[in-house]
């Protein structure tokens, strides 16, 4: 069964040129862009976000860095997407990333780690809900649905 999941590209990915680099890593591991924007994260949109670290002594940096330039915000499907994805993205501590990882290949430090990813399918409809109305996903059939359906 398809699950969706939101993944950010921070404003180091766009400020660095990677964007199209990383859509490119979903789009040939088989997942399906079912929604996209480039846009700035408002105060408000990061606070819901946030949410759950609020309070945390890096909540203002992570409040400052997400708001520091445009972002591509992203809705990705495909069966496992969450757990797919998050191997993806990769460590978000720096001593415990791995090559092949996004992070891996170009984090520069924790801050500064290049995307989001949700971690669970309750966060990923919660996060979804905040950049994204139900107009703005869309549903339609890419060649790798045919080939879910035969996996295991």
């Amino acid at each position: 069964m398809a699950e969706k999941t939101l993944v950010i590209l921070k404003p180091d990915a766009v400020f660095r040129g990677l964007s199209g680099n990383l859509i490119s890593r979903f789009e040939n591991a088989g997942f399906k862009i079912c929604a996209a924007k480039f846009i700035k994260v408002s105060f408000e949109m990061a606070e819901r976000h946030y949410e759950e670290h609020k309070g945390r002594d890096y909540y203002n940096r992570l409040m400052n860095f997400i708001q520091s330039g445009p972002v591509f915000a992203l809705v990705l499907e495909g069966p496992d997407v969450i757990l797919k994805i998050r191997k993806m993205t990769g460590a978000t501590v720096s001593v415990d990333r791995v090559p092949g990882t996004i992070r891996g290949d170009y984090s520069i430090n924790n801050l500064f780690n290049l995307i989001h990813s949700s971690d669970s399918a309750e966060n990923a409809e919660r996060e979804i809900n905040i950049f994204f109305t139900q107009n703005e996903i869309i549903d339609y059939e890419t060649a790798s649905d045919r080939y879910w359906f035969f996996e295991e």
